[in-house]
């Protein structure tokens, strides 16, 4: 099978298409010959050894799949040969082919494409749970979302809207924030223009936003955590502008304020039947029309390392998706 290898932490450039051996399913793994491949911001970190979880060389980039099984190991039952599937895997998704744990496969409605399934998981799973289960966002509430032209950027202002809050989407240009608007964004802060912290204040009438979800990091989190209204939550998603930063925690005190962490792989591992339920929700959403993922390009196997460049400088608005 093709496959686009990792042989040593680097940039995107030193991936390698190469021809490796089929995997073979071990128990409770089923193996997926994979139509479409999601591209997401863990894959540019897991490429440089950057990421939590650093699997051993050689390895395909690529968490994220929509597929066929062709195979299921010892121990499968809920999935047979022949269904078509989606799949957190968490890495080797780069491939024709690639091995699954089949507690994280779900089989795909009928209606949904290939496409749409590999671009599902990682966005509207990490955004949902968010703001659900983490910041408990009620309706008529105010939300800030930072990096909001990003995969679980729009996710999170279109989860938003549909959960009956007020979404003000940050970004870095008016061509990603237009789209912003079009997902449902009530307002929009250019950040490389406005002062984050200024417009907050006259979008607010002085109140702040009672919810931060925050994938960008950096810089802009201070500001955004004095934004906080009284017992507002600032959602830690992750750290896309670079550096972590490191918080007066006296913020937190003076607000009633929480600083909250959203690792939605740890949860969907630890807790699947609410993952499951939280995945019911968001493929009914998808199946209605009310939620529609993004789609910034589509790139051939080949093509890989240049989406992944894409991705981190910026350039893709929603959604990456490797395309087989």
């Amino acid at each position: 099978m093709k496959a686009i290898i990792c042989q040593q932490f680097g940039p995107p450039d030193q991936l390698l298409l190469t021809d490796l051996p089929s995997p073979k399913a071990g128990k409770g793994q089923v193996v997926i010959r994979v139509e479409a491949c999601g591209v997401n911001f863990p894959d540019t970190l897991i490429i440089e050894g950057k990421y939590q979880f650093k699997p051993p060389f050689p390895f395909s980039p690529g968490g994220e799949v929509s597929g066929t099984i062709t195979e299921v190991g010892e121990g499968v039952s809920r999935l047979k040969v022949g269904d078509a599937v989606f799949s957190m895997t968490g890495h080797g998704g780069f491939a024709e082919e690639v091995v699954a744990d089949a507690a994280t496969t779900l089989p795909m409605p009928p209606t949904m494409d290939f496409v749409t399934a590999a671009s599902t998981m990682y966005t509207y799973g990490t955004s949902y749970h968010a703001l659900k289960d983490r910041a408990n966002l009620q309706p008529g509430e105010t939300m800030l979302v930072m990096g909001a032209a990003g995969g679980v950027g729009l996710a999170a202002v279109q989860l938003g809207v549909l959960m009956g809050a007020r979404v003000i989407a940050a970004a870095s240009s008016e061509e990603k924030l237009a789209v912003c608007r079009l997902m449902g964004a009530t307002e929009t802060i250019n950040y490389t223009t406005e002062n984050l912290r200024d417009r907050i204040k006259v979008l607010t009438a002085g109140a702040g936003v009672d919810v931060v979800y925050d994938p960008v990091g950096d810089r802009y989190a201070e500001p955004a955590i004095r934004s906080l209204a009284w017992r507002g939550r600032y959602l830690v998603v992750g750290f896309a502008a670079g550096d972590i930063p490191s918080i007066p925690l006296n913020l937190a005190l003076l607000k009633g304020a929480s600083i909250v962490g959203v690792f939605w792989g740890a949860f969907a591992q630890r807790e699947p039947a609410m993952s499951l339920q939280n995945f019911n929700q968001i493929l009914s959403w998808i199946g209605s029309g009310q939620l529609q993922q993004h789609i910034y390009k589509l790139y051939t196997l080949a093509e890989a390392p240049d989406a992944l460049r894409d991705l981190m400088e910026r350039r893709v608005v929603g959604k990456a998706v490797i395309k087989l």
